[in-house]
C-alpha cells in the first residue's frame, strides 16, 4: 500500500519562488474510509420548557472600568520538556512522516491532528497499516520537517534551526495552517534577517503565503535600495519568470522617487518664500519702522494688533544684533553672516539703489558689478526662485479668496 504523499514540487530556488507553482497532492492506492461523524445527542430534555435561559455573554457582565483577563499562553519549562521528550522518543507513535531523505519521523495522530487541520485531513485520508499511518512531506529538507513537527508538540525551536530553515518553516506553516509558527517566522524575518540577496525571494514567498505585512516590508526595502537589489540574481530570475511583479515594483520605485522630488521641491519653495518674507520685512523696517515691535524691552498691549509682516520680529532682532555685534572676524558670527546675505539679496532685488533706505544697498550693487560670471549667475538664480515663490504664493492666495470678491 502506498503512503499518502504530501509533496512540494517547489525545490526552493529563486526561479521557483518567483513562479510560485507548488502543488500539494495526496496519493493512495485505495480510498480511505471516512471516520464517522459524531451526532449531536438528543433527549427528551432538549425540548423541555423548564430549562432556564442561557447566561449573558461574558462581555456584558463586567462592571465598568474592569478589564477582562488576557488569555494566558505561557507554559512551564518542565511542560515543554515533557512534550519535547515525547516527540524525541516517539513513545506510542502511530504516525510515520517520511521526508526528502527517505528518513521517517515518528509522531502521534492526536497531536498532529489537533495542531494542524490540514494534517488532520491528510491523516484521515490514509489507511493505517499495522496500526501506523504513513505520510510524506517532500520538497523541503529533513531538518526543516523535523523542526516543524517538533514545534507542533512543544512550540519550541532552536535559534540555529530557525536561521537555517526559516523560509522552509514559513512555507510549511502556511501550507499546514499553523498560524503560531507562521507569526514566529514572519517576526524572525522582519527583525534583521532580510538582506539585499534574499529580499526578492522573501517578497515572492510572502506574496504566495498571504503575508501582506512582510510583503510590504520587503517592497519598502526594494524601493529604498533599488540599485543594489536590481543587480542580484533573485531580481534577474523574477524579471524572467514573473514580469508582472517586476513591473509593480518598478512602478513603486518611480512613485517613491516622484514623492521624494515633490517633497524636496516643497521644502525649497518654503525656503524661498521665507526669504521673500524676510525681504518684505526688511523694507518695512528700514522704510517705515515697525511701530508694533518698537524697542527690545517693549511689550505688546492687550488691544494692540500684531504686525502684518510675519518675519518682522525676527528680522528686526537680526538688524539690532548686526549693528551692535562686537565680532569683527569675517564669518565669525553666524547671525551677522545671515544679515550680510539678506542685504546682498535685497540689493539684487532692488531697482532703486540710489533712493533705497536699506543699508549698504548701493554698495552691494557696486560690488555685484565686479563679481565673476559664476557668482553673478548664482545670485540671479536665487533671485529668480525667490520671485517665483512670491508669484506662486500670490496666485494661490488669489485663487483661494477669489470666491469672496
Amino acid at each position: 500500500m502506498a503512503m499518502p504523499d504530501y509533496h512540494y514540487s517547489w525545490p526552493f530556488s529563486s526561479s521557483d519562488l518567483a513562479d510560485g507553482s507548488f502543488n500539494i497532492t495526496v496519493v493512495e492506492e485505495s480510498s480511505a474510509t471516512g471516520l464517522p461523524v459524531l451526532g449531536v445527542p438528543t433527549s427528551s430534555l432538549t425540548h423541555h420548557s423548564s430549562i432556564p435561559a442561557p447566561p449573558p455573554l461574558p462581555g456584558s457582565t463586567y462592571p465598568r472600568g474592569q478589564k477582562k483577563l488576557k488569555e494566558c499562553t505561557c507554559a512551564a519549562r518542565e511542560t515543554r520538556e515533557t512534550w519535547d521528550k515525547l516527540f524525541r522518543e516517539g513513545y506510542g507513535a502511530d504516525v510515520y512522516v517520511a521526508t526528502e531523505t527517505q528518513a521517517t519521523i515518528p509522531a502521534h495522530f492526536s497531536v498532529l491532528s489537533i495542531a494542524s487541520p490540514v494534517l488532520q485531513n491528510l491523516l484521515e485520508q490514509s489507511k493505517p497499516r499495522k496500526g501506523i499511518r504513513h505520510i510524506r512531506i517532500l520538497g523541503v529538507p529533513h531538518g526543516a520537517v523535523y523542526t516543524f513537527i517538533r514545534f507542533l508538540y512543544s512550540s519550541s525551536f532552536e535559534e540555529e534551526e530557525m536561521k537555517k530553515f526559516v523560509l522552509h518553516l514559513f512555507l510549511l506553516s502556511h501550507s499546514f495552517s499553523v498560524m503560531l509558527l507562521k507569526r514566529v517566522c514572519v517576526k524572525f524575518l522582519e527583525q534583521g534577517w532580510l538582506t539585499t540577496e534574499n529580499v526578492i525571494d522573501v517578497l515572492q514567498l510572502a506574496r504566495e503565503c498571504d503575508s501582506p505585512r512582510l510583503f510590504f516590508i520587503c517592497a519598502r526595502m526594494v524601493v529604498r535600495d533599488f540599485k543594489s537589489i536590481a543587480s542580484t540574481e533573485g531580481w534577474k530570475v523574477m524579471k524572467r519568470v514573473n514580469p508582472d511583479l517586476e513591473q509593480k515594483l518598478l512602478e513603486s520605485v518611480v512613485e517613491a522617487d516622484s514623492r521624494k522630488v515633490e517633497r524636496q521641491r516643497k521644502k525649497e519653495e518654503k525656503v524661498y518664500l521665507e526669504l521673500h518674507e524676510a525681504m518684505e520685512a526688511l523694507l518695512h523696517i528700514c522704510r517705515e519702522g515697525c511701530r508694533t515691535i518698537g524697542p527690545r524691552d517693549k511689550t505688546l498691549r492687550a488691544n494692540q494688533v500684531a504686525c502684518c509682516f510675519p518675519a518682522c520680529k525676527g528680522v528686526e532682532m537680526l538688524v539690532r544684533h548686526f549693528f551692535s555685534c562686537k565680532t569683527r572676524v569675517p564669518g565669525g558670527c553666524i547671525h551677522c553672516k545671515r544679515m550680510w546675505q539678506l542685504l546682498e539679496l535685497h540689493s539684487c532685488l532692488c531697482s532703486q539703489p540710489d533712493s533705497c533706505k536699506v543699508p549698504l544697498c548701493r554698495q552691494f550693487k557696486e560690488k555685484m558689478r565686479q563679481q565673476s560670471k559664476k557668482d553673478e549667475a548664482k545670485w540671479k538664480l536665487l533671485v529668480t526662485k525667490v520671485m517665483a515663490a512670491r508669484s506662486s504664493t500670490r496666485s494661490t492666495f488669489s485663487a483661494r479668496y477669489s470666491g469672496f470678491s
